[in-house]
């Protein structure tokens, strides 16, 4: 993994061996002063779970941006991916040619995801943004929004899980405040009472209940919606939600973001287009070196719920 602001391009370099959980993580650090290199371990990976979840205070390596991480805590999502066929469409094809995929019904299925703290050491080299998680300030009549640094959202797929021999292997202002050091338990991290008040505390705008997936043309779109809360402006109700968007080229050609597309429904009757350059003041290349990208941002609704759709011009 490369650490300092010399190098753009963050690498893992596993020693050879036979099986995952016997491989060593080395970490990279370029010191362009002097013009070389220095390997340092940090930790051994472990085999990945197939089969029930990770517990608080596991260490990762998150498998598409490739950060170091800790898990806090997990959440049970609904996932409704539109690649997964439901049961009942066993139509032939020529019957589903005129099917509207857009506004097929997709049976959504229960899916572990996490809570984890990002290596601050690691965020300037991630293509994801640092602040995605946000909330509403408690001003009853305030739309001030405060960020979090260095929280994500993360699937069980991402997680890449190691052990390490360091006491605090994760750089975070919240590490040592959420977590602390039980050598006899596995992993060797336990959570602490502020770590579980904090959780308790902000529950409403933390959950992570429904996730959405699709992809087209080998871009896989993945969006995660959170309800923020309401707040009263000009003697009317306006809700806020945070969404976070992960984007994936899968396939081999290099394509670029160019332009953003929204179209918002609001329960309450009114259509809002919003079109643009890029996202988030950027235009991301996907490539196959740097396939991913993630951003997350906000909308604001007259009624409680609403639709959007989000169309790419890539």
């Amino acid at each position: 993994m490369v650490d300092g602001a010399w190098s753009r391009r963050m690498m893992f370099l596993p020693c050879t061996s036979r099986t995952l959980s016997s491989t060593k993580l080395f970490k990279c650090i370029v010191i362009p002063v002097a013009n070389y290199t220095r390997l340092a371990e940090v930790g051994k990976f472990e085999s990945p779970k197939l089969t029930g979840k990770y517990e608080t205070g596991q260490l990762f390596l998150h498998r598409v941006f490739g950060y170091r991480g800790v898990v806090l805590f997990p959440w049970l999502a609904r996932v409704y991916d539109r690649d997964v066929p439901n049961k009942k469409e066993s139509k032939p094809i020529e019957e589903n040619m005129n099917y509207n995929q857009v506004g097929k019904e997709v049976k959504g299925r229960a899916h572990t995801y996490y809570q984890v703290l990002i290596d601050s050491r690691d965020c300037p080299y991630i293509r994801a943004q640092t602040e995605a998680v946000t909330f509403l300030g408690n001003q009853d009549n305030g739309r001030t929004l405060y960020a979090v640094p260095g929280l994500d959202y993360i699937g069980h797929e991402d997680v890449m899980p190691y052990v390490a021999g360091s006491k605090r292997p994760i750089r975070h202002d919240l590490f040592d405040k959420f977590l602390s050091y039980v050598p006899e338990k596995d992993p060797p991290f336990g959570a602490r009472e502020t770590l579980m008040a904090w959780q308790e505390r902000n529950h409403p705008w933390l959950e992570l209940s429904d996730v959405h997936k699709e992809t087209t043309e080998n871009i896989r779109v993945t969006v995660i919606p959170f309800y923020m809360g309401c707040r009263e402006s000009q003697n009317a109700n306006v809700y806020w939600w945070r969404y976070c968007i992960r984007l994936e080229n899968l396939g081999d050609l290099t394509v670029q973001l160019r332009e953003r597309h929204w179209r918002i429904f609001s329960l309450s009757g009114t259509l809002e287009t919003v079109r643009g350059r890029g996202v988030v003041g950027q235009e991301p290349v996907l490539s196959s070196q740097q396939p991913a990208f993630q951003y997350s941002s906000h909308v604001s609704l007259q009624a409680p719920s609403g639709h959007m759709w989000y169309v790419e011009s890539l």
